[in-house]
């Protein structure tokens, strides 16, 4: 049974309806649970617009991560929950807390009627997710912090493809990111929505320069054992390729690679090829219109990207020379404000990133085993 043609059904569209909207008059006021390194993110974006957003206070475990915050982003910092959602009114909180301790605070701002913008993924495995569901699935209070989609040149990509240039899709291949980001990824390039999956998986090992962390360069150009994991998705008429190396992230050795096949032509990266007609095959590409460059003294910034001569994505906080994840998270945060106000639709709720990271962790499954993994219905479907 196909997962993406059941009738009745409509596949998952990441919400884009943020882009090129004006600035809002009300900034949109949301409250973070943690201080690590994403959260700086929610902090930075705020300080960067604060006619857009108002972080309206943050929790912590620590005095001493109290007094970091407070110190270096001046924003008002508890330790108490309730202190938190008493403080400044906040639309919504953000869980920017480990896996293991994710589910049970959902849970408790869901019980106290609080919107939330859970970290990805929601919850650490099978069990929890089904847990988690269970408990305030229903309650349709939880959207998954989950970006990569809304990144400019993934935006624009989809854009185009749902344009229909490549005629239906039919197969993708991402090597980019890991796990649930991918999957989101590949559903999200294919349209596919929930339901039954087969997922194939192997590692390989192969040496490896390994010359940057998230600390860094190592100043080390000795190559080591990487793991390189490849898994085929049978989504029941579509088709998704999974291909991860160990911290891809950072390693500017493997780049970033997106093909997604259509009845009618071809999306590799930036470039498309399609069927015009009978006989002529046509090549376009999609270009980025990035400002500050040579003699530009607009300053550095995206301004928009480009197929074909007709503007497909805009950058809705041009001025404010943010990185391409930076716009991408300023988008999930916005478009879960106007979400919680009613004023556009639902940008990855929770049931999403449940059925992403059941597909993940089908991924880690079959590349332990040597097996197939079924990815059967789930509650959230």
């Amino acid at each position: 049974m196909s997962c993406a043609r059941e009738p009745g059904t409509v596949a998952f569209r990441p919400a884009v309806a943020a882009y090129g909207l004006p600035v809002t008059q009300n900034p949109i006021r949301y409250a973070v649970v943690g201080r690590g390194w994403r959260a700086q993110f929610f902090f930075k974006l705020a300080e960067l617009m604060p006619e857009r957003f108002t972080v309206t206070g943050v929790m912590t475990r620590s005095v001493e991560a109290a007094a970091e915050v407070a110190g270096r982003w001046r924003l008002p910092v508890t330790q108490d929950l309730g202190d938190l959602l008493r403080t400044g009114d906040p639309e919504y909180v953000i869980t920017s807390v480990p896996w293991g301790v994710n589910p049970g605070l959902v849970e408790t701002l869901v019980e106290r009627g609080m919107p939330v913008l859970s970290e990805t993924p929601p919850a650490p495995d099978l069990d929890g997710l089904r847990e988690l569901w269970a408990r305030v699935g229903k309650a349709d209070k939880v959207q998954v912090a989950e970006q990569y989609l809304l990144l400019p040149d993934h935006a624009a990509r989809l854009a185009v493809l749902r344009s229909g240039v490549i005629g239906e899709r039919t197969s993708a291949q991402v090597s980019s990111t890991h796990g649930y980001h991918a999957v989101s990824i590949l559903r999200g390039m294919l349209d596919v929505g929930m339901g039954p999956a087969s997922v194939h998986a192997r590692t390989f090992t192969a040496p490896l320069a390994d010359p940057m962390s998230p600390a860094g360069w190592r100043d080390d150009a000795t190559p080591k054992p990487a793991v390189n994991t490849l898994a085929t998705i049978d989504f029941g008429g579509r088709s998704g390729l999974y291909d991860f190396t160990d911290n891809q992230w950072w390693n500017q050795l493997r780049t970033r690679r997106v093909v997604v096949r259509g009845s009618l032509g071809e999306l590799v990266d930036d470039r498309v090829v399609q069927l015009q007609g009978t006989r002529t095959i046509v090549e376009s590409e999609l270009r980025r219109r990035q400002t500050g460059r040579d003699l530009n003294l607009e300053g550095f910034d995206l301004d928009h990207i480009s197929f074909d001569g007709a503007v497909v994505y805009t950058n809705p906080y041009a001025g404010v020379r943010l990185s391409d994840e930076e716009i991408a998270i300023a988008t999930i945060l916005e478009s879960t404000g106007r979400w919680t106000r009613g004023e556009s639709e639902a940008p990855y709720p929770l049931a999403q990133a449940c059925q992403d990271h059941l597909i993940s962790l089908a991924i880690d499954e079959s590349a332990r085993t040597g097996q197939t993994v079924e990815v059967g219905a789930q509650s959230w479907q």
